[in-house]
């Protein structure tokens, strides 16, 4: 499962801040779960919240790296889930400590070679059991390489990316591993796409009381829909019904 928050930017008001909702999902986008975060404060504590209403037993939840707090940790722990978590310099002692692990003699655990989007694109990943990793339960490191190259421009660029799981060595292989942390990216920028372009809700006025909160509940539950149908891709699928999909959504407030 993965967590992620969206800010509703057209919920903003001279009186309040945009509205900021955090939901858990299934990777193929399936909202399971949503939650508004306090407009006081951020996502961090509607965290526990979120999850409080879903069996999350021998799910692995991934999230971005806001999330990599020593409490959520330890109540995935409690709630009987494993974590997979990127380290960034938010977090510079366990940061450094997992970047500076002697990644050049760990043998490589997945590979994988993809053309898309006018790009070239080569993924490697490693897995390094540590026992004394500064994070609750934490029982591997991972690094994540990524070298992308342009076909147009021919630019290269490199990137490294860090994350330490609770999950035990030989539980799960690279190419699972790989596949959670590229789905969690995916998630992020395919339900935000849909939200965003099919069903406009940035362009969305309704600012009152929890409207914004039920109207991203009922967007998620069409995109659920046609997800459970097998359709990646909404959009199309909504054309394909044979009618003006902005119709029905704007009748509804949903646009």
């Amino acid at each position: 499962m993965a967590v992620d928050a969206k800010t509703l930017r057209g919920s903003r008001t001279t009186k309040q801040p945009a509205t900021t909702l955090i939901a858990a999902m299934t990777h193929d986008g399936q909202v399971l779960a949503q939650r508004r975060a306090d407009g006081k404060s951020n996502e961090i504590p509607a965290f526990a919240p979120l999850l409080s209403g879903i069996d999350p037993t021998g799910a692995v939840i991934t999230a971005d790296a806001l999330h990599t707090q020593h409490a959520h940790a330890c109540y995935l722990h409690e709630r009987g889930a494993h974590y997979l978590a990127v380290v960034k310099k938010n977090h510079p002692g366990l940061h450094q400590k997992v970047r500076r692990l002697p990644w050049r003699d760990v043998r490589l655990d997945h590979y994988e070679r993809a053309r898309a989007h006018h790009r070239d694109e080569i993924r490697r990943l490693k897995t390094a059991s540590f026992a004394h990793l500064d994070h609750p339960h934490a029982r591997q490191a991972l690094q994540v390489v990524r070298w992308r190259r342009d076909l147009g421009t021919d630019k290269l660029t490199v990137e490294r990316i860090h994350l330490v799981t609770s999950l035990p060595p030989g539980a799960a292989e690279g190419g699972e591993l790989a596949a959670w942390i590229r789905g969690h990216r995916r998630i992020e920028n395919q339900l935000h796409h849909v939200r965003d372009r099919t069903f406009r809700e940035d362009a969305s006025t309704i600012r009152t009381r929890h409207l914004p909160r039920v109207m991203a509940g009922l967007r998620n539950l069409a995109i659920g829909v046609h997800r459970q149908d097998g359709h990646t891709n909404i959009a199309a699928a909504l054309r394909r019904t044979g009618r003006d999909h902005q119709r029905p959504l704007t009748a509804l407030g949903l646009t």
